[in-house]
Order: C-alpha cells, then structure tokens, then sequence
C-alpha cells in the first residue's frame, strides 16, 4: 500500500506543479499584455493568444478519436459474435471497475500491443492487436485487459488531456513570440526597445516552461502507467500475469513463477507505441541473450541477468526520462514487489480505495 500511496503523491504533485507553472506563464502574459496594452501596440494580445490556444485544444480534443480510429491497420469491430470470450472480459473488467464498457476493436498489428483512446470515459474505445491475441495466453490477455480498463478508471484519458494542454499552450505562445520577432514587428515610441526585449523574453520563458512542462507531462503518463499495471495487479489478484505478459512483449518469453518447476519448450498502449517497433525487432535477440537453459521462459535467475543488462544501457537514463511507459524491467520488478506482498498478507477489504 505504501507504494500505491507513493503513486498517488508522485501523480497529484506532478499535477499540481504542472498547473503552477501555468499560473507562472500566465503571470508572465499578463504582465507582458499590460505593458503592450499600456503602449497601443497589441490591443487584445492576451485574448487571442489565449483564445487561439483553447480554439487549437477543443480541435484536438474533437478530431484526435478519428485521427487514432482511422490510424489503426486493419481495424475489425470485436463483438459477442466475433470474439465472444474478449468481449465478454471487457465487459466482465468494466463492470468491475465500475466503468461503461468501451468499444472495442481488433487491429491487424502483428506486434503485442493494446490502448485506450477517447474524449471522455463513456466514449472510450479500447484496441488490441492480432499479436497480443495470438502471442499471449487467456489469463495473459486478461490481464492486458485489465490495465487498459485501469486507465479509464483513473480518468486516463481526460487527465492526460488536460495536463498536455499545459505545454501545448507554452509553445504556442513561445512559437508566436518567435515568429513577431522573425517578422520584423515594429514597435514606435520610447518603449520601442522595451517592447523588443519583452517580447524575446516572453518567448524565451514560454519556450523554457514547455521543455518543463514536457518533462513533467512525461513523467505523469510513466507513473500513470506504474498505477494501472497497480490496478490489473488488484483486478485480477495475480500481479504476475501482467509482468507475465510484459516479460513477452518486451522479451518474447514467458516469465515463470518464482516457485516453478521448469517444464521444458513452451507454446501494445501496454508498451511505448514509439518504441514498440524497435524493441520487435530485437526480440529474437533478447530471446537468445536472456534464455539461457531455452525452455521458453524467464526464470528468477535469468530475469536478474536480464534487468542486469537493461540497466547497463549507456542511453536507459536518457530513454527513461522521454519515454511515455517506464522500463519494462522497472514494471516487472514493481509487480513482483506486489505479487510478494499479496503472498504475506492478500489484498485489503478496501484495495480499490487506493487504485
């Protein structure tokens, strides 16, 4: 519980500070249109800036579900008839988040991959891929499942909305600083030089507030990802199926309970969709670095050896802090720490309290 509570701080703070420095931004605005307004050289800066900022985040908010929707290859509609047993867990996980069912839908994508996507919580759609469905096991996909539910219950979908207008609004205004000055804009008067140096100014901290604000919005999408993987832990009281599914996105192998006897040769969104291409393609060489007895699957010993590797990545730190999803090692570990800590003591009466 003390980690979940962590995650919960970690995301409020990370909101909080993300709202300041609008309110700092604003300030600056502010400060700038009345000494512009003072000298007749932007009557109503503040209002368009402002206005054309808003305008450019309802358009996004309007249109992005179309954009994603069209994006998605090979898009078939998952039905009761199509589908029945998908379906039927979407319903089954919505219900008990307490969340309306999405729509969902089936991409031909052959890498393991899933996301939600949507204006609000009643109209979010949930996509898996042919690769999930065909690479990962029922209580593997369920589990999937249960993370992207975990999004829509968190408000996911809104909260990360929201929080990346923050940016948006700073390099829209540092961009229009930009481009007056690129354009020459002329400024009569004794104020004339002031004006200039306002204007390079504002744009300058406009600009340095988006890379902040980017950062932090960045950071709240990982630590967002962290609680869902907290809540498909709590939903389906078995956090080592999702690190199940995780070690077989990322690595191509099943990950094997720490208690299990080895059984020979068996048989995303959930990861960084920027990603995803890049760590498919090494998958086969992650499957022959980290198997070392080749029976299909990561066990406690070659799991240390993997997270050892990954951690000896001279560009992890840099990849870390760009990232939209954490580490998969970093997940992996986390549920571990979850699945330990349900093993002495099971899930408290109040579990959903906290994810």
């Amino acid at each position: 519980m003390g980690s979940l509570n962590a995650l919960r701080r970690g995301s409020l703070l990370t909101v909080l500070l993300l709202f300041a420095l609008l309110s700092l931004l604003l300030l600056v605005i502010l400060a700038i249109v009345d000494y512009a307004l003072q000298t007749q050289a932007f009557p109503g800066a503040l209002a368009i800036v402002v206005g054309l900022a808003l305008l450019f985040i309802l358009v996004q908010w309007l249109i992005s579900p179309a954009i994603v929707r069209w994006a998605i290859r090979d898009r078939r509609a998952i039905t009761a008839e199509t589908n029945p047993w998908v379906y039927r867990t979407v319903e089954e996980l919505a219900r008990q988040a307490g969340v309306p069912t999405p729509k969902v839908w089936e991409s031909g994508d052959a890498s393991p991959n899933a996301f939600v996507f949507g204006r609000t919580i009643s109209s979010a759609e949930l996509v898996v891929t042919r690769g999930l469905l065909e690479r990962l096991n029922q209580d593997e996909i369920r589990a999937v499942l249960a993370h992207e539910i975990g999004h829509l219950r968190h408000r996911d979908v809104i909260i990360m909305t929201l929080m990346s207008a923050v940016p948006l609004i700073a390099y829209v205004i540092a961009r229009l600083g930009f481009e007056a000055l690129r354009g020459n804009v002329r400024a009569r008067g004794k104020g004339a030089g002031q004006a200039y140096i306002i204007i390079i100014a504002s744009a300058i901290v406009s600009y340095a507030v988006y890379l902040v604000a980017q950062l932090l919005v960045l950071y709240l999408s990982r630590t967002r990802e962290y609680y869902a993987d907290a809540y498909s832990g709590a939903a389906t009281r078995d956090p080592h199926l999702l690190a199940s599914a995780l070690t077989k996105i990322s690595y191509g192998l099943s990950l094997a309970r720490p208690d299990a006897e080895p059984s020979g040769l068996r048989a995303f969104m959930i990861g960084d969709p920027v990603k995803a291409e890049d760590d498919y393609r090494e998958l086969q060489d992650r499957m022959s670095r980290y198997d070392l007895d080749r029976d299909g699957q990561l066990d406690a010993y070659e799991l240390q050896k993997a997270v050892e590797q990954e951690r000896k990545s001279p560009w992890r730190r840099a990849n870390e802090l760009f990232g939209t999803h954490p580490p998969t090692y970093k997940r992996i570990l986390v549920l571990e720490e979850m699945e330990e800590e349900i093993k002495k003591g099971g899930l408290p009466p109040n579990i959903y309290q906290f994810v």
